[in-house]
């Protein structure tokens, strides 16, 4: 019978074209939806994990009670060996020493009298290591508007914004003043090699980037850092991974005797993107709810139609002597095939447009100008293993749900009425 039922609705057009493609809209639109919100969410949080917070980070405990303020004075020390260590306990991970700090940047004229200066916020990263992977991560080629990136130790990168506030160019001289990390005075003197833009005001407002061994330098910090980034082996965040991991890590140490001890601490768990882990966990799931509970209710009423309208077809079997159990056994087989077809369809499609997206993007950095907070400015999707069945949800159960229901009636029929129907 499901041989003869398939065979019906492929050549009887009426009955299956017009369903398939509401069922395969409905998926599509359901398996996209559900890619961009994961994309969306997941590209904020890891834009903040490269450039402040890293998947976990690793710091001493006293650094991590006062992580906001950057206290160099309780930053880590024999950074070397800590990473060899850590890449031996988790070796698919990848880790980056960092230097968070800020100071004074001054400009000086051609006869070296102060032209200009203002506050900056200073990153020390691997900028000069053949195999540093800290460029892409921070996709600093893309980011360059004028120079080049550094090429030789001494050499900063400025915020365009802050060059011009200061009005000094490539190849400029600029001098940092700071603190050291055992609290004395430090005068470091940088050329300025490009500046950059990364579209974000809070970043753009003031800042110098410059290689870590210049901010060891600069800061009396000789194989120290502020922390240590470690990023997950398949580049995306899990919040479960991250804690599990850090909570393994922690209980080998011992805080009671040695407040420097390092400390790791998973993106979830920091106190201004934890907030915000939370809710994308929780949002993500909401939204995607939310769309298929209503892509539900349209493939819903889109089968329950389609079962009224045969009740001309309905009368007409009943009449002839098929039973009713026959006839609603054979609806919802139909509506079956129907729905399955048009979630491979549409969940096909919409695999295809979230695939598009993940890999080309949509610009939106005219919407980003001014923003204060670490925002991409290329919305991506991102195809999960959920997006390949997430559609025959809505697809396959509403549409035969709504038949099921359209076809109760069929045992509400007298067949004593048929006849007046049929002429009718």
């Amino acid at each position: 019978m499901i041989r003869f039922l398939i065979k019906g609705l492929i050549r009887d057009k009426s009955r299956s074209r017009l369903p398939i493609i509401v069922v395969a809209i409905g998926v599509t639109l359901t398996v996209l939806m559900h890619a961009y919100i994961t994309g969306f969410m997941g590209d904020t949080m890891e834009m903040n994990a490269r450039f402040s917070y890293g998947h976990v980070k690793v710091m001493t405990k006293a650094y991590a009670a006062d992580a906001e303020m950057n206290p160099n004075d309780l930053a880590l020390l024999d950074v070397q060996k800590l990473v060899e260590d850590l890449n031996q306990q988790q070796p698919g991970m990848e880790w980056a020493p960092r230097i968070q700090f800020g100071g004074l940047v001054d400009a000086p004229d051609e006869n070296g009298e102060t032209k200009a200066q203002g506050p900056a916020m200073g990153i020390g990263l691997d900028l000069l290591s053949p195999n540093t992977k800290e460029i892409q991560r921070l996709d600093l080629n893309r980011s360059i508007i004028r120079g080049n990136l550094p090429q030789a130790p001494g050499e900063a990168l400025l915020s365009e914004n802050f060059s011009q506030k200061l009005g000094v160019n490539p190849g400029d001289d600029v001098t940092l003043i700071g603190s050291t990390m055992n609290g004395g005075m430090s005068i470091y003197n940088f050329t300025v090699s490009g500046t950059i833009s990364f579209g974000v005001d809070i970043m753009d407002r003031g800042s110098i980037i410059v290689d870590i061994e210049d901010a060891r330098m600069a800061l009396d910090m000789q194989d120290g850092a502020s922390v240590i980034l470690g990023f997950l082996p398949d580049g995306f965040y899990d919040n479960h991974d991250a804690k599990q991991l850090a909570i393994q890590f922690n209980s080998q140490q011992n805080y009671d005797e040695d407040e420097f001890a390092p400390y790791m601490e998973a993106l979830g768990q920091n106190s201004m993107m934890g907030t915000y882990v939370q809710l994308s966990e929780v949002w993500s799931v909401y939204i995607s709810l939310v769309f298929i509970f209503a892509m539900s209710l349209v493939l819903w009423n889109a089968g329950l139609l389609g079962g009224l309208r045969r009740y001309g077809e309905v009368g007409v079997r009943l009449a002839m002597g098929e039973e009713k159990g026959h006839v609603y056994r054979s609806m919802i087989i139909e509506s079956f095939f129907i729905g399955l077809a048009g979630s491979v369809v549409g969940t096909t499609f919409g695999l295809f447009f979230a695939w598009l997206i993940q890999v080309y993007g949509i610009d939106i950095s005219g919407m980003m100008e001014g923003a204060s907070l670490m925002m991409p400015t290329v919305i991506r999707t991102r195809i999960t293993p959920v997006d390949f069945y997430l559609g025959f949800i809505p697809g396959l159960f509403s549409t035969v749900l709504g038949t099921a229901l359209a076809g109760i009636g069929i045992y509400k029929r007298q067949t004593a009425r048929l006849f007046k129907e049929l002429e009718a």
